[in-house]
């Protein structure tokens, strides 16, 4: 009985050891190897542009040459109550990373998002391109004062 179990053993061992033929069938086959590399995503860049004030209630805001302190922390406690939700300071979240904002949008602008989102979002051409680049991700309205709105864009000067 050993015997038979040792040779049915060394048997299966040597017919599993054996080299693997391949047979070419005719017809539909499909490869599940990668043939070829992944394109990046064709995303258009969203252009800077400073002169655009946007669709809304403001038609001006004028920065003061030195950071308004108490506003700025108003605005702070706004931006980590509210905001964080979709906005990181210095990487891409749900929404873009507001670090250096200013430097591809104008305060007007910003304060216009900030406070009439929707009508952005329908008009203005910029707030289209960042909808696209952002898979579709409808930033809301907060329902802020334009007093509340103008603490957050002093806070956006400090990052």
């Amino acid at each position: 009985m050993k015997k038979v179990v040792l040779f049915l053993a060394l048997g299966a061992m040597i017919a599993s050891c054996g080299g693997k033929k391949e047979e070419k069938k005719d017809g539909f086959e499909v490869s599940r190897t990668k043939t070829e590399d992944a394109k990046a995503p064709t995303s258009q860049e969203v252009p800077v542009d400073l002169s655009n004030k946007g669709v809304g209630p403001i038609k001006s805001v004028e920065f003061g040459a030195e950071i308004d302190q108490a506003m700025a922390d108003r605005g702070k406690g706004k931006f980590e109550s509210i905001c964080v939700a979709c906005h990181m300071i210095d990487q891409r979240m749900i929404g873009p990373a507001l670090k250096g904002v200013y430097d591809r949008r104008s305060p007007e602008w910003v304060m216009n998002m900030i406070l009439n989102p929707d009508g952005m979002l329908k008009e203005d051409p910029i707030a289209k391109a960042l909808l696209k680049e952002y898979n579709n991700a409808i930033m809301l309205n907060q329902n802020l004062s334009e007093e509340d709105a103008r603490d957050v864009a002093e806070y956006l000067r400090t990052l």
